[in-house]
């Protein structure tokens, strides 16, 4: 069993935000599912989409990773943290504050989950989404060491999606997605959910579809952690890829599949290590663009935050770091 009091003061913010509020942000109920509205998704169906909090919760968590990182630079990273906690405690939203300068004008990354939902749909797809009622799905507790607090979260999880008799999710962050497949399946003793991710889902509809990119592009493929390597999804985002007229594919001779290197995002690290997160940023930014690429494509919100920090450190403003939901939306006749 975690001890919480042992945890980094970043950490255990955002645990504490997980078994409280139900998401990383410990946002109100219902902020995250605003991007859903006008898309008439029913609230109840056999097979359901997983929003997960990486992006319902975008533009606040690269803000709150911002303000950790200007933090970290300037020595007070960890002292700034705690007292996040004890401002939460008294009911104070620092991290809410300072989002609501910092990201004004702010690129609304919620247009990948509405690019993956019309996706779906035009794929002949029916579904659902849960929208306040969807639970985050914990994974953080589990990566952190929180197991007894990680095991009670995923039984309530469990229980509710259950519950609402789902059968199948679709996925669209790779950390939700492992989690609600393999980490809920271990931690309750067995799941008859069946969880497959967004990329998979696309790629066995393929060889029916006709893709077309607006313009010529050259493009590269940034593997996501949790994807490559505890999802073992390689082929599928590389077969959608190449299956789209207009876009050049081109890779890192080596740094690619199970062995790309990490961004330096994921699994709470840039919460601990803001400073160290940025400089493995900007060394990923710079193997990807070094291909020559005007889009590096990737499939986790945390990759496509830590990407666009690096090139923008790198002064890079002309290579677009794009969603594959968002690739195959602009690309579908």
């Amino acid at each position: 069993m975690g001890n919480k009091s042992l945890l980094p003061p970043g950490l255990a913010y955002l645990a504490d935000n997980i078994t409280s509020k139900h998401n990383l942000l410990g946002a109100k109920k219902g902020e995250g599912s605003k991007w859903a509205k006008g898309l008439n998704l029913p609230h109840e169906a056999d097979t359901i989409f997983f929003a997960g909090c990486g992006y319902q919760y975008s533009s606040d968590l690269e803000s709150l990773m911002s303000l950790s990182r200007r933090m970290d630079k300037s020595g007070v990273s960890e002292m700034a943290m705690g007292m996040v906690g004890v401002q939460k405690k008294l009911g104070i939203d620092a991290p809410g504050i300072f989002r609501r300068v910092a990201s004004r004008g702010a690129e609304d990354d919620a247009d990948v989950l509405r690019d993956a939902v019309n996706v779906l749909k035009k794929l002949g797809f029916t579904f659902g989404y849960l929208a306040e009622d969807e639970p985050c799905c914990g994974g953080l507790l589990h990566y952190i060491g929180l197991e007894h607090e990680f095991k009670k979260h995923a039984q309530e999880t469990y229980g509710q999606l259950k519950s609402k008799k789902i059968k199948q999710i679709i996925g669209i962050i790779p950390s939700c997605t492992y989690s609600l497949r393999n980490l809920l399946d271990k931690a309750i003793g067995g799941s008859d959910l069946q969880v497959k991710h967004f990329s998979q889902v696309v790629a066995e509809k393929v060889p029916s579809l006709s893709l077309r990119f607006p313009k010529q592009v050259k493009v590269t493929y940034h593997d996501p952690c949790q994807l490559v390597r505890y999802l073992g999804i390689v082929d599928e985002p590389r077969k959608i890829l190449k299956a789209i007229q207009g876009v050049e594919f081109v890779e890192p001779e080596w740094t690619k599949g199970e062995w790309a290197t990490c961004c330096g995002g994921g699994g709470g690290f840039e919460a601990v290590f803001p400073e160290m997160s940025e400089i493995l940023a900007v060394n990923r930014a710079k193997e990807l663009a070094d291909t020559g690429a005007e889009v590096i494509v990737t499939q986790c919100p945390g990759c496509i935050m830590q990407l666009r920090t690096g090139l923008k450190e790198l002064k890079l403003d002309k290579v677009e770091v794009l969603d594959l939901a968002q690739v195959v939306a602009r690309s579908l006749q």
